[in-house]
């Protein structure tokens, strides 16, 4: 496949960083100097940006003058240019200009037009300003915070990204059959109010009248919390299966104090996974206290080789110090100088075939590294077109 893209910020880049990692070629189209997210921190020494590289590597870029007509023919070119497999179109620009779809689906009626937008009811939005309208900000944080607290995984950006991906190959799914392209509309909103009706919270709130209370950082409707351990490490614990719950009881050697309480409760913890939650207190004090007798080895020594469903927190620096996934032991990862001149571990693909090695995580390339191979491949132009471009100052290489 060859998709282009025109683009900024995380959830459709995401997408178009999907596709290159399943080996389509995607070439993004920027602004000449970069568009908004071209400098976005965090940045390296050299003040490129690793978010930008991050979400980037692997695609061919061209740097075109979009300010100008002739520079936005380009790039409306370049996404109806003709050739099996092309024909798609990754954007989160707006609808009604000049790469609106039905002006573009003029020029390749079979084209996919994929719009990652903000909120369906067409305001501008970001991941945190639809998050803050889904009712998370107030269940995330202490049990006794007063307001709201956001979260810093931007987990609608990521989300719409992959679902504006799956959604691209269905319809092209279907273009095979009919001939006929469309555009699909990915607004962050309705993928983050859709996963909250799919997780039951619309359906709870909606029947009982009442919002969910703040649990902190017990897992609602299940066991599940943070706790510490004798050499003072945080480790987290769940118990969502009968064999976790059992297997944790068992590694901690708390079979008579829970079967004790078990009577005193008139409750069956391992059969039912809502008593555990709704006796979390007198269970977590349980379970508490013994995790506070053993030091983190100790623990992992009993729990390892069994069910029990437990991970340490930890820094991203020190993740990358002592976490074998997180390091060049990991196939998913491999060290990768980018343009920024750093090498880095880079991630590729997190699936995969198991009959196939991974791809190897391809560098991100600087801002127009490919405009002139780009013009001359997608849209046959010569060497002698191509330099009237650069002239003219429409387009820009590296």
């Amino acid at each position: 496949m060859r998709i282009v893209e025109g683009a900024s910020f995380i959830a459709a880049p995401l997408c178009g960083l999907t596709f290159v990692q399943l080996g389509a070629d995607v070439i993004r189209f920027d602004p000449i100097g970069g568009g908004p997210d071209f400098r976005r921190w965090p940045l390296a020494a050299s003040g490129t940006s690793f978010y930008w590289e991050g979400l980037n590597k692997g695609k061919r870029s061209i740097a075109i003058d979009l300010s100008h007509p002739e520079g936005r023919e380009l790039a409306v070119a370049l996404i109806t240019a003709a050739g099996e497999g092309g024909g798609n179109f990754v954007t989160n620009y707006p609808a009604d200009g000049f790469l609106a779809h039905e002006r573009l689906a003029a020029r390749r009626p079979d084209l996919i037009t994929v719009r990652v937008t903000g909120s369906s009811d067409g305001r501008t939005a970001v991941d945190y300003t639809v998050n803050c309208a889904t009712g998370y900000p107030y269940l995330t944080g202490p049990e006794d915070a007063a307001g709201p607290v956001n979260h810093v995984l931007p987990a609608w950006d990521v989300t719409t990204g992959l679902t504006a991906a799956v959604s691209l190959l269905a319809v092209d799914r279907e273009r095979g059959r009919t001939g006929k392209g469309c555009e699909i509309r990915v607004p962050l909103s309705d993928v983050a109010f859709a996963t909250l009706g799919n997780l039951g919270h619309i359906a709870e709130v909606q029947t009982s009248g009442r919002d969910r209370e703040r649990y902190g950082n017990a897992l609602f409707g299940t066991f599940g919390r943070d706790f510490a351990t004798a050499d003072g490490r945080s480790i987290m614990i769940v118990a969502v299966t009968r064999r976790q719950w059992t297997a944790l009881v068992d590694a901690l050697q708390l079979q008579e104090e829970v079967s004790r309480l078990e009577q005193s409760l008139g409750a069956d913890f391992a059969g039912d996974e809502g008593a555990r939650f709704t006796h979390r207190a007198a269970l977590f004090a349980l379970v508490g206290g013994r995790v506070g007798t053993l030091t983190m080895a100790e623990l992992a020594a009993r729990s390892d080789s069994t069910a029990v469903c437990w991970g340490g927190y930890q820094t991203v620096l020190e993740a990358l110090g002592t976490d074998p996934r997180l390091s060049a032991a990991n196939p998913l990862f491999a060290s990768v100088r980018h343009a920024s001149g750093d090498s880095y571990l880079t991630p590729g693909f997190p699936g995969s075939l198991m009959s196939q090695a991974r791809r190897s995580p391809p560098a991100a390339p600087s801002l127009g590294a490919h405009t002139d191979e780009v013009l001359g491949d997608v849209l046959k132009l010569s060497a002698a077109e191509i330099g009237k471009l650069h002239d003219a100052g429409l387009v820009a290489g590296c």
